[in-house]
This record gives C-alpha cells, sequence and structure tokens, in this order.
C-alpha cells in the first residue's frame, strides 16, 4: 500500500553529511592522513610524506567516549593473549597488548609477513600442498616488552583497562602507594607506528626497561646515539622484514643498554615500535621491492614520530580513526545500571546466566566488529582468518584466505555497517592476484591429477583453490565456485556505492569468472513434477563446503552462485557499456541454468541434486542456502516459490541453532532475510556466550573463539564481523531499487532506538529510529543512488534523488 502519511524534505549534497566513499574528505581526517590517506591507503610498508596534523584537539569527551568503551577488571595473561589481550591496529600492523602493571607486552603482526609462496604444483591426489612451508603462513613480526619491577601487580589497586572504540584507543590505570599510573596505547596509521605513553599523577616515576624481539631467532642490536633498538632478517622465500623501537622522556633518564632501551626515574616515557616487509602487491615483481630495506625503514619512522608530543601523536590518530568509526551510530535501547556497573566479560557472563537482554552491550558488540575492521583493513592485505592478531607463528590453517565463506564474511559487514572503504583491502587482494590466479588455473585446473577438472577438457578464465596466499598461490583442494562467490561480494561493493570506475576496475575479475563457468557448464536433462523433460546446465563435478560426496554434479552451492554471476555479469556491462554481444551468450547459459528444488523426502531445499541428504544435517556451512544469503534469489516477498520458500526454511531449521561463531552468524542472517527477529536475535546472543576451556563463544576479550576439539579453542575473526553484519541486516534489508526498515527487529530492541550510517544497496545510506517496534523518523541519503522504494510496517514510499541529496520520511508506522 501507498503511504499517505510521509513527510518528504529533499536537502541538498551542502547538509555536511559526508559522501561514503569520500570520507576522508572530512576536515579532522586530512588534517591526520595528509599525504598517505588517500582512498586505499600505503599499498605496502613504504615511506611516505609526513602526515599534517590537526590544529585543535579532535578528543572525544569523556561522557561522549564511555558509549563506545568496553573495560576490564584485570590484565591480560601472557599465557591466553589471543583471548585476553586487547587489540590494536593500523590496517597493517596489529597487536595484541597485555596491560599487565609489571610488564606491558605486545605481540605484534604485520599482514603481509607471510611464509611460502605461488605454491603452484598439484599433488598426486589432485590437491595443492598446505603446509607452512610451500602455501604457507601469516607469522608474527615481533614481541615488545615494557618491564616496570616495581609495578608487582600484588601491590595495585583500583585497576582498569578500558578499549575505546571510538578513538581507537587501550587505557589503563591503576595505584600503587598512593600514586595513580596510566598508559595509553594506540596504532597511528598516519604515522604507521604503534605508540604506548606512559604518565602518573602523584609524585610517581617510572624505571625499567624496554626490549624488543624477533619471534624467528633475530637478533636484535641497539643504537646509544640514535637511543633505538632494532632488527631485520628475512623468511626462507627471501621476503625482507624489520622493526624498530625508540623510547622519549621530559624527565628521568633513557639510554641505550645493550639490546634494550633503559629508563629510570621518568615521570613520563613514550614508546614507539614499528616495522613491517618488503612484500608488495605485485605481482611481476613476485610481490617483493628487492630496493626497500625495511630495518632501516622501521627506525627512520619512530625517529620521525619521536620528534613529536605523544599528545601530537594521539591527536593525529583520531582525528583519523573517528572520521572512519563515526561513519555508524547506533542504540539499541538502554541497559540496567546493574548491568552497566559489571566489566565487560563480567556482562557477558551475566547475559549468558541470567537470560536477560543487554542492548548496549550487544550494540558495544556491533562496535567491536568495526573497531576490528578499521584496525585491520585498511591500505594493505584484506583480513584472513584471524585478522592481524596472532599469539604465535602457528595459526590454524596458517590464518590463511578460506574462500569457501570465510573471507567473504569478513566484509558482509562493511558497507552494511559504514566502512565501505575497508573493502579496498579485498578487492585489491583480488585483483592483485589475478595474474597468477589465472595462469595457474589455465595451466594447472584440467590437470589430470585434479578431481574437477572439466570433463569437456576446456579451459578459460580464473578460479581458485579453497585457501588462498597473498603470493598467488592455492592451498587444500581446488574449489571452482570460489570465483562466483567472490565476484559475487565483488559485485555487491559496487551495489552499495555506485561507483562505477570501481566496477570498471573489478570488470576482468568478473569476465574471466564468467569465462571459466561458460567453459566449465556441462548439459543433462532432467524430469520435472510433471513428467516433463528438458535440458539443463548444471555445474561438473564439485564438493559442497565442506561435506558430502565429493564428486557431485550440479550441487546448489555452484549452480546458485553461477546463477548470481551471470547475473550480475549482465548488470555490469550494461553500466560500463561494454561487450553487449557476449551479454547476450551468457543470458542464454543463464537461461539453461538448473536451478535447485525440494526434496520429496526430506521437504529441504536439496543440497545436491538427489531427494536424499548426503551430508551432515547439523552441518556448520549454508551452501544450499547461498541463494537466500548472501544471494537474494530467495526471499519472502512473494516474488519465489511457496515450495522453494518453504523448503529453504525447513532445511534452515534442520541446520540448528547451535555452531560455530561464524556459522552461528550466517544462520542469523539467513533468519533476517526471512524475518524471522527472535531467532535471528537468538544467534546473535548465542555468539555472546562466553567461552569456557575453548568452547564456542566469546573470550574475554570479545574475539570469537571456535572449539576445534575438547578442551581447546582457536580465535577465527569472520564472527566478530558476521555476527554485526546480522545485527544491521536485521535493522535494515536492501537490494537495488528496495529498502525495508525493520525487517526483523527483535523484541528485545524493540522499546526504542536509532541507527544512523547504514549502507543501502542502490547507491543509499539510511539512518532511522524507533519506538516500541515502529518506524518514527528515516531519512535516506543518495551517495549514487537515484530511485528506490522505501518500505516499512507495510506502508511504502518511491523516493527519486540525485547523488547527494537526502530525503526525510515521517509517519511510516
Amino acid at each position: 500500500m501507498e503511504c499517505n502519511t510521509v513527510d518528504v524534505q529533499h536537502t541538498a549534497s551542502r547538509d555536511n553529511t559526508p559522501n561514503r566513499r569520500g570520507f576522508l574528505a572530512l576536515a579532522a581526517a586530512a588534517a591526520a592522513a595528509g599525504a598517505a590517506g588517500a582512498l586505499g591507503g600505503l599499498p605496502a610498508f613504504t615511506a611516505s610524506a609526513a602526515p599534517l596534523r590537526p590544529t585543535a584537539s579532535p578528543m572525544l569527551s569523556a561522557a561522549d567516549a564511555a558509549k563506545n568503551q568496553l573495560w576490564w577488571g584485570a590484565p591480560g595473561s601472557a599465557k591466553s593473549m589471543i583471548e585476553q589481550g586487547l587489540p590494536v591496529g593500523n590496517g597493517r600492523l596489529g597487536a595484541l597488548a597485555s596491560n599487565d602493571p609489571a610488564g606491558e607486552l605486545l605481540m605484534i603482526t604485520d599482514a603481509t609477513l607471510w611464509t611460502g609462496g605461488l605454491n603452484d604444483k598439484l599433488q598426486s591426489d589432485g590437491q595443492f600442498p598446505y603446509g607452512r612451508d610451500d602455501f604457507g603462513s601469516l607469522t608474527m613480526l615481533a614481541e615488545l616488552t615494557v618491564a616496570l619491577p616495581d609495578h608487582d601487580l600484588g601491590n595495585v589497586n583500583n585497576y582498569r583497562r578500558t578499549l575505546d572504540l571510538a578513538q581507537g584507543l587501550i587505557s589503563t590505570s591503576y595505584d600503587i602507594s598512593g600514586v595513580t599510573y596510566r598508559r595509553q596505547i594506540f596504532a597511528s596509521r598516519p604515522d604507521d607506528a604503534i605508540v604506548l605513553y606512559f604518565s602518573q599523577q602523584g609524585g610517581g616515576s617510572y624505571t625499567g626497561t624496554v626490549s624488543l624481539g624477533g619471534t624467528h631467532g633475530e637478533s636484535t642490536t641497539a643504537n646509544s646515539a640514535g637511543r633505538y633498538a632494532s632488527f631485520g632478517a628475512s623468511l626462507a622465500n627471501g621476503l625482507k622484514y624489520g622493526a624498530a623501537v625508540t623510547a622519549y622522556s621530559d624527565t628521568g633518564r633513557v639510554r641505550v643498554d645493550g639490546t634494550s632501551i633503559a629508563f629510570s626515574g621518568c615521570k613520563d616515557l613514550t614508546v614507539v615500535v614499528s616495522g613491517g616487509t618488503n612484500y608488495v602487491p605485485d605481482a611481476a615483481t613476485k610481490f617483493r621491492d628487492p630496493s626497500l630495506a625495511p630495518e632501516r625503514l622501521a627506525r627512520t619512522k619512530v625517529l620521525n614520530a619521536a620528534g613529536h608530543s605523544v599528545s601530537t601523536l594521539l591527536h593525529t590518530h583520531v582525528a583519523d580513526f573517528r572520521a572512519v568509526f563515526g561513519q555508524l551510530d547506533i542504540d539499541l535501547g538502554t541497559s540496567s545500571a546493574a548491568q552497566r556497573e559489571l566489566d565487560t566479560f563480567e556482562r557477558l557472563r551475566a547475559r549468558h546466566r541470567d537470560d536477560i537482554p543487554d542492548p548496549e552491550l550487544e550494540a558495544a558488540y556491533l562496535q567491536f566488529g568495526r573497531y576490528l575492521m578499521i584496525s585491520g583493513s585498511r591500505g594493505s592485505l584484506p583480513m584472513g582468518l584471524q585478522g592481524p592478531w596472532l599469539d604465535g607463528n602457528d595459526p590454524d590453517w596458517m590464518a590463511d584466505y578460506h574462500t569457501d565463506v570465510n573471507l567473504q564474511m569478513n566484509y558482509w559487514m562493511a558497507d552494511r555497517a559504514g566502512l565501505s572503504d575497508c573493502f579496498d583491502a579485498f578487492a585489491d587482494y583480488c585483483l592483485v592476484q589475478l595474474p597468477d590466479w589465472t595462469e595457474v588455473t589455465q595451466r594447472l585446473f584440467n590437470d589430470s591429477a585434479n578431481r574437477y577438472r572439466n570433463s569437456s577438457g576446456k579451459i578459460s578464465g580464473w578460479t581458485v583453490a579453497i585457501s588462498t596466499n597473498p603470493y598467488g598461490g592455492g592451498g587444500w583442494w581446488w574449489h571452482p565456485a570460489g570465483n562466483a562467490w567472490i565476484c559475487q561480494s565483488l559485485f555487491e561493493h559496487y551495489e552499495y556505492t555506485q561507483d562505477r570506475a570501481y566496477l570498471k576496475k573489478i570488470y576482468p575479475l568478473l569476465k574471466g569468472a564468467v569465462q571459466f563457468w561458460e567453459a566449465r557448464l556441462i548439459t543433462t536433462t532432467v524430469t520435472d513434477a510433471s513428467g516433463t523433460e528438458r535440458e539443463v546446465l548444471i555445474a561438473d563435478s564439485d564438493w559442497s563446503p565442506e561435506q558430502g560426496p565429493l564428486d557431485a554434479k550440479g550441487i546448489t552451492y555452484a549452480q546458485e552462485l553461477v546463477w548470481n554471476l551471470f547475473g550480475n555479469y549482465r548488470t555490469a556491462t550494461e553500466a560500463l557499456a561494454r561487450d553487449a554481444a557476449y551479454r547476450k551468450t551468457i543470458d542464454g547459459l543463464r537461461a539453461r541454468l538448473y536451478l535447485p528444488v525440494v526434496s520429496p523426502k526430506t521437504g529441504w531445499l536439496e543440497e545436491w541434486m538427489s531427494p536424499d541428504n548426503l551430508g551432515e544435517t547439523t552441518h556448520r556451512h549454508l551452501s544450499p542456502l547461498i541463494g537466500l544469503f548472501p544471494g537474494d534469489r530467495i526471499r519472502p516477498d512473494g516474488s519465489t516459490p511457496k515450495d522453494i520458500l518453504d523448503g529453504a526454511t525447513a532445511l534452515l531449521t534442520a541446520r540448528g541453532m547451535n555452531s560455530f561463531g561464524w556459522a552461528n552468524a550466517w544462520r542469523s542472517l539467513c533468519w533476517a532475510r526471512l524475518k524471522n527477529a527472535e531467532k535471528a536475535y537468538q544467534l546473535v546472543v548465542n555468539n555472546l556466550k562466553p567461552s569456557v576451556n575453548g568452547s564456542n563463544g566469546s573470550a574475554m576479550n570479545l574475539f570469537d573463539i571456535y572449539e576445534v576439539e575438547t578442551g581447546r579453542g582457536i580465535f577465527q575473526i569472520e564472527a566478530n564481523f558476521g555476527t554485526p553484519a546480522a545485527m544491521v541486516e536485521m535493522l535494515v534489508y536492501s537490494r537495488p531499487g528496495h529498502v525495508e526498515l525493520l525487517p526483523a527487529l527483535p523484541a528485545a530492541w524493540a522499546a526504542s532506538g536509532s541507527v544512523s550510517g547504514v549502507g543501502v544497496r542502490g547507491g543509499f545510506v539510511a539512518d532511522l529510529s524507533w519506538k516500541n517496534g515502529k518506524v518514527t523518523r528515516a531519512t535516506l541519503k543518495s551517495v549514487g543512488g537515484r530511485e528506490t522504494t522505501v518500505v516499512a510496517g507495510g506502508a511504502s514510499r518511491k523516493v527519486s534523488l540525485k547523488p547527494g541529496e537526502s530525503v526525510t520520511l515521517r509517519g511510516l508506522g
């Protein structure tokens, strides 16, 4: 029905609302980032122009900052940093901080410090090698320790550490003998360094040592004249790396002592550490810059930063960080005073124990996911299974880029949650890898060892393995449909931004994937319910991730992804006015694609072209439901045949409500698409339960823990992004030409709330507020979109805007 009570107000682009693709034009960001802050950031650990400095303090007031703060009443244990250390990052460097009064420990990772290489040989079983030496692994860069022997935890009172999500800042405070000691830690993107600042109030001072060590047997050297320590080395694959640290104080004494930096009698102390590798995103140079000397560059960066006061460094960092974080704000309701009194991990425990909603904690969990993305995905490689946060050199699955859901899930949140520019790391990675992906595909995919080779003997385009690394290499099995899923994520980013320059950039990826599937599809005959036979196109032999028969044809996973790929390719060719003749060819193939049916035995949407369930009923992957999410072919709006919708719902129900964190997040997104608010919400709550002895759930520091086996859990980051994506999807659903407000609002958030900065497919950004489950006000801003229909509470309104304009809708009910 048409809504007759909508108040429409158009506002030109001078309304001071930033364009999503241009948020770095904000004055604060421009001041902070300077020449290094261009879209996409620096591609590697390289020299850069000095950042411009903000002329006024960008710091939030204590009251404003409190909304987005997490806090704990105890430090992290050095023996459990992945679960207790607090994360900081500047998009390339990441670190876990212990915040121990007697010894601050930072475990530092560079996103480009990877072992291995191209790994372009198949084993006799058709798999790529998958080890740390051949395929390779993300590995740690360094450990930094600031030892304070007089600050033993047993002498400490009033300990508290805080993670300020909005400002990218860790703060620690405690009292010893009437003196309050404070420290702050932040990872600055403009200065490309991690900064630690120690201060006090009450007449105290600091005495101790700063030690920097590698994690691969490197030798640290120190320079007394420059007052720094550093190391440099090369991995077995030839990748150079290095790190450096310096320290300075306005009081007391700071000097080099052996390979460490000693300090004594300092009322304040600033420590600056940086490092990196000579990795460059260029397949033509084998991903190396041989002229780059990482150790020397690291020394230059820390000494340049040390030429400024810590206040200047902090303000520069905060101006840069806030410009990104501030793109989205969310209020899911008010928590109780008793809940607010608890520290973050105690709130998790109470939420699980008492089963009482804690809307402020839930909103903070969403913002924690955004904090991690800003910290881990700007100007470098994308985030793999752990992002840039390791506590050792042997992460499970090498902390790689899994292409059968994990890499994609990491970026479902970006456009939805006001972080479109953080998606660039994913897109740039794919573009850089494309030459090697194409060459390896055309040389090896049809190798006789590959069980998934094309039975036609034809080969074209590119695809990937289940695991990929930053050297163009693959690991484990070939993953034929992985190219289509990667392209779906890449194309969806265009749907949010309507950026044709970006679409032109990714077009070779889209076309190469289409060409691969044109060569791969095979013809078979199916019989429909009426007994009519028809010829259809299906995918050649494949594995429905990661279960069931290894060699099944026409798996639902591949059929849905290829159907989406061909449709997205059509849109891209029309938008770019190119390849019209080839588009018609692909349109013809798409019209002949087999699409899944409902099993008469199970009542579920079939995962294989079989009425039988050939896998685990409660399997973690939702591969056959990819047409529900992240695809959009199956939806509860009358456009999907009822039997297909019912079959998808039945299959989702059978998969269950308790799984690994990332699997719960995917389930939540699917239930949100089906508008089942309470099930979608319950899965969010399931991911918030505290992890105990490695069980599935959230660790003390909110990292998602994946239970590998009884008593052993590991950190996998995608649930920290997939769960916030589900929360946003519960509040706003969109596809090009259509946006629905509060499609799956749970009772826990219904009383009142608001969200601003939500991405809308079709090129818009939505702000909305609600009360008693009904929208009270909504604003839609164009960032490239022109027309869409807004739906809320059964009412709808067609909206036409020019880029930069906005419209405010009231009385939607």
